[in-house]
C-alpha cells in the first residue's frame, strides 16, 4: 500500500465537510476518487450477504439488494474468491457471469460494476462496491484507490466492533446496516417445513423471489407472518387459507 495514497486518502476523509462520518463518508469519498456513480458496502458473513452497510445511491442501494435477494454479483464474487472483481460492461461483457444478477442492474441503469473484499488478514468482513451508469474500467490509480478504501474500511470495522460482545454486532453497525434479520428467521422456519438445511432453504426462498420477481426479504416476511409456507418438495403455497398470493 503506497503511504502517499494513504495520507491523501486519509486526509480525504478527515477533512471532508458535512454530516457524514466514518463509513458512510469512506463510501463518498470513493465515488468522487473512483469517478463512479455510487458505491456501498456489503457486510458478508458464512458464505453469503448479510446485508447493506451503507449505500450513496438508490442504485447502489438496488444493487445490494438484488445481490441479497440472488446470492450473486460483484460483491458476492469479490468476498467469496477474496480478490477484485471488475466487470466494465455489464450490458455487453466479454464473459458471461451473473445470470440472474445482470438483467436486473442493468435494467436498473448500471453499465459498469466493480468489487474489493474488505478483509482483515484471512478474514473477510465485506465489500467495497462501486457502480457507473456507464461502460469502461477504472483507471490504474482508481482501482488502487478503492483497494486502499477497502483496507480502510476494515479499519474503521475493527474499530467500531472492538467493544461488541463477541458473537454480536456492534451497535453503531448494526443501526446503520439493513441487516434483514428476518431472512434467517425465514431461513430457520422454511427448512423445518421442508426437512433440509438452512442453508438449502435459504437457496429455495431465492430461487422463489427470483422466479415471483418479489423480494427476498417480503417473501421471507411472508414465511415469518405465516401466509406462506414450503411443503417437502420445496414448492410455496399461501398457509392456512390466508389467501395470500405465493
Amino acid at each position: 500500500m503506497s503511504a502517499e495514497r494513504r495520507r491523501r486518502l486519509l486526509g480525504r476523509l478527515l477533512g471532508a465537510d458535512g454530516p457524514l462520518l466514518g463509513i458512510e463518508r469512506l463510501c463518498h469519498v470513493c465515488v468522487d476518487t473512483t469517478g463512479s456513480d455510487g458505491a456501498s458496502i456489503m457486510l458478508f458473513h458464512d458464505g453469503a450477504s448479510r446485508g447493506s452497510l451503507c449505500a450513496t445511491d438508490g442504485l447502489g442501494a438496488l444493487l445490494e439488494e438484488v445481490q441479497f435477494t440472488l446470492g450473486e454479483g460483484p460483491g458476492i464474487d469479490a468476498c467469496r474468491d477474496d480478490r477484485p472483481v471488475a466487470e466494465p460492461d455489464l450490458a455487453a461483457p466479454a464473459a458471461p457471469r451473473w445470470i440472474a444478477f445482470t438483467p436486473s442492474a442493468v435494467a436498473a441503469g448500471a453499465r459498469a460494476v466493480f468489487g474489493f473484499p474488505i478483509r482483515v488478514g484471512g478474514v473477510v468482513l465485506g465489500a467495497l462496491q462501486v457502480s457507473r451508469d456507464r461502460r469502461g474500467p477504472l483507471t490504474d490509480d482508481q482501482h488502487a484507490d478503492a483497494l486502499v478504501l477497502a483496507d480502510m474500511a476494515a479499519e474503521i470495522m475493527l474499530l467500531l466492533q472492538a467493544g461488541a460482545s463477541p458473537g454480536e454486532l456492534a451497535v453503531e453497525l448494526e443501526q446503520g446496516a439493513n441487516l434483514h434479520a428476518v431472512v434467517h428467521q425465514a431461513s430457520g422456519m422454511a427448512s423445518v417445513q421442508m426437512g433440509v438445511s438452512v442453508d438449502h432453504a435459504l437457496v429455495r426462498l431465492r430461487a422463489h423471489a427470483f422466479r415471483t420477481s418479489i423480494p427476498l426479504v417480503d417473501i421471507a416476511r411472508r414465511v415469518v407472518e405465516r401466509t406462506l409456507r414450503f411443503s417437502p418438495d420445496g414448492e410455496a403455497a399461501p398457509d392456512g387459507g390466508n389467501g395470500a398470493d405465493p
